[in-house]
């Protein structure tokens, strides 16, 4: 919900498709500077107290955000100004955020035994891309109905219900003592990640078709100025990759890949370089629609595949450095994929940079196709 109303704020203060690139550089900068020693951070210490700690961080920036919607604000402050702030505060979530995904994903084999992993990792990803479904769609709706500043009033109240919750989790054994040097520890994650080619694979290749072909940081331009629908459908066209791969997430967590997965996951990387080629073509609310809800159930098989083999060859003494990395790779490509798309629209034009970050993405399933092919044959 936070995203899609910052997307629509930015873009309305500024009228600026690099702006809305900034937003993504905002917070990847810190959340990558900060990825590999969060990583030993949470190996060495209690995972749900550090999880409650950053979501009480993320609390806090909405209450910023709040203040920043006010009309008091707008009337003393220059849009640029607020432009700027609004980055700032991103930049806060970035730091947070460094420490709270690769937390998330480090508890889920401290609550469930080692052989429902697979299944879990499905449930986990399937819960995520609800939440971020619903949140984007009624993002959009609140947008319409009560404006910005309330929305953030409404994003709150959900946030302090995740603590509630959160905080009913019983505490985490630390499985690693805090004995080894920083840097030493980071190296172990870091090579563990190289050594595995199941688990690099996966990564790079999810890391280079997020960063080419996220057409997501530009939908408020294509919403705005190119399809001319307002708040409630730019929040429908925000959630549609993400309904796309919970249909997929959702099937493939009920009849799971039996073979050939490294095989599929390819197909499906080149296959959501196609659709964002066709929403960068359409001219059409449903078709741009329907192109991302494809887009979402190919991304969707990669979600699976790669959440699957980080769970099943990740020990548990890893975990937390191994977690950061994956998030350096996948989440921090997310930001720098928006970044790019904001550049990338400011030279080339909005849908011409689109095409090129289609295209890109088949470029880059093509050149991995031949130069991995034991990720190509990689089974689990």
């Amino acid at each position: 919900m936070t995203g899609t109303v910052i997307g629509w704020w930015i873009y309305l203060l500024t009228n600026s498709k690099l702006a809305l690139g900034f937003v993504g550089l905002s917070e990847v900068i810190p959340a990558l500077s900060l990825a590999l020693y969060a990583g030993h951070h949470i190996d060495i210490n209690e995972k749900r107290k550090l999880l409650l700690q950053c979501i009480l961080g993320y609390i806090g920036c909405v209450i910023l955000f709040i203040i920043l919607s006010t009309n008091y604000t707008a009337a003393h402050l220059h849009h640029w100004t607020i432009a700027v702030l609004i980055c700032s505060v991103i930049g806060i979530t970035g730091f947070i955020r460094a420490f709270s995904g690769p937390t998330f994903s480090a508890m889920i084999s401290q609550i469930v035994p080692k052989d429902m992993l697979p299944t879990a990792a499905s449930i986990s990803s399937a819960t995520w891309l609800i939440a971020s479904i619903c949140g984007h769609a009624t993002a959009g709706f609140l947008i319409a109905l009560l404006g910005i500043n309330k929305s953030f009033f409404v994003i709150l109240i959900m946030i302090l219900g995740g603590y509630f919750f959160l905080s009913k989790l019983s505490v985490k054994p630390v499985l690693v003592a805090a004995t080894a040097k920083t840097w030493q520890s980071v190296k172990e994650g870091l090579s563990y990640v190289f050594k595995t080619k199941e688990i690099l694979g996966a990564l790079s290749l999810d890391l280079f078709a997020v960063l080419f072909g996220g057409a997501v940081a530009l939908v408020p331009v294509f919403a705005k100025d190119i399809l001319h629908i307002g708040p409630i459908g730019f929040g429908w066209l925000n959630a549609a990759a993400d309904m796309g791969s919970i249909l997929t997430v959702t099937t493939l967590t009920i009849w799971p890949l039996q073979r050939n997965q490294g095989r599929i996951l390819f197909f499906a990387v080149a296959g959501f370089g196609l659709c964002i080629i066709l929403f960068a073509l359409s001219k059409l609310f449903w078709l741009s629609f329907a192109a991302l809800l494809m887009s979402g159930c190919m991304d969707g098989v990669s979600v699976i595949v790669r959440s699957t083999i980080l769970q099943l060859k990740t020990p548990d003494a890893l975990r937390g450095r191994v977690m950061s990395v994956n998030s350096m790779f996948i989440n921090s490509s997310n930001e720098l994929g928006q970044f790019e798309s904001g550049v990338a629209a400011r030279l080339m034009g909005t849908v011409t940079s689109v095409i090129f970050g289609g295209c890109m993405t088949i470029g880059i399933v093509i050149f991995t196709w031949f130069k991995a092919p034991s990720l190509r044959k990689m089974e689990y």
